[in-house]
């Protein structure tokens, strides 16, 4: 068997994006809008991060389930380059419906496509060799925990609200958590939460134009700034997903905690300034350049 070596595994989370522009969000009931041209585009957690660090520089492996359908072969030509394996997802390819307003801000329409009892199979990913694993919240994922062999591993909870059981797995067992502030009440308890019940050593919770919450053990809650957008905000998907691939990025190069939010928060800005999903991650140059 031939081992693959690399500096992150991105386990699970690919998909197509379609994206339409539309002229405010929430969109008010018309029967017809006039839009400018509609894209579909490879979206969806996994792939942002997969390719986010391997435009960083980063070695990175992925392994998925995806559909036989135009989608998949979408998914495919758009992480070519990249180490990859996929299994078959018998439903088909994950999907999402895109509203993007004048502002950058989204409103995702998911179709996850799942199907009950469906794996993520280990042969899949059993010859990498990683340094890090990064776990995407998908049902077929939560079983390779154990599998892991002791591996640093991290995984984004999105917009958890901190009491649904769904997310509790990868919250419970990853070692670096990600999450949201948008549908939490009180973010500093559930980060607490995240870090009594579970085996975390560090839980980020990003805001958006707020910047994001620190939380390590042994230390309070620490808050970061977010970094000065580059540019004009164009569409704000892809955002946290680059956000993460900036702080692995520094994760793995060994830099202390601050420096991996600044490169993190950077990596988040940049997407906020590009089209699409992840067809334009920054890269190891304009990251180091700008932090």
């Amino acid at each position: 068997m031939n081992t693959t070596v690399a500096d992150v595994l991105v386990l699970g989370g690919a998909g197509v994006d379609t994206t339409v522009y539309v002229p405010e969000l929430p969109l008010p009931y018309r029967d017809t809008y006039h839009v400018p041209p509609v894209a579909d585009r490879i979206g969806n957690t996994g792939a942002g991060v997969a390719l986010g660090c391997h435009a960083l520089g980063l070695r990175v492996a992925f392994a998925d389930l995806i559909g036989d359908d135009p989608q998949g072969a979408l998914v495919r030509r758009a992480l070519r380059g990249i180490a990859c394996s996929f299994g078959r997802a018998a439903a088909g390819t994950r999907r999402s419906v895109l509203l993007v307003g004048p502002d950058g801000r989204r409103t995702s329409l998911h179709d996850p496509r799942a199907t009950p009892g469906e794996r993520l199979p280990r042969e899949l990913y059993a010859d990498v060799r990683a340094r890090h694993v990064h776990v995407s919240i998908m049902d077929f994922c939560r079983h390779a925990y154990p599998g892991l062999g002791g591996v640093p591993v991290s995984t984004d909870l999105h917009d958890w609200n901190g009491a649904d059981d769904y997310h509790k797995d990868f919250a419970y067992r990853s070692d670096l958590v990600f999450l949201s502030a948008a549908a939490l009440q009180d973010p500093e308890a559930t980060m607490r939460d995240v870090l009594d019940r579970g085996r975390a050593h560090t839980v980020v919770c990003t805001r958006g134009a707020g910047g994001c919450l620190v939380l390590t053990r042994g230390s309070g809650v620490r808050a970061f700034p977010a970094a000065p957008l580059p540019g004009p905000v164009a569409d704000s998907n892809g955002a946290g997903d680059a956000f993460v691939s900036g702080f692995l990025y520094g994760t793995v190069r060994g830099r202390p905690l601050e420096e991996c939010v600044r490169l993190a928060s950077a990596a988040g800005a940049h997407a906020c300034t590009v089209a699409g999903t992840h067809e334009s991650p920054i890269t190891e140059a304009d990251l180091l350049a700008r932090c």
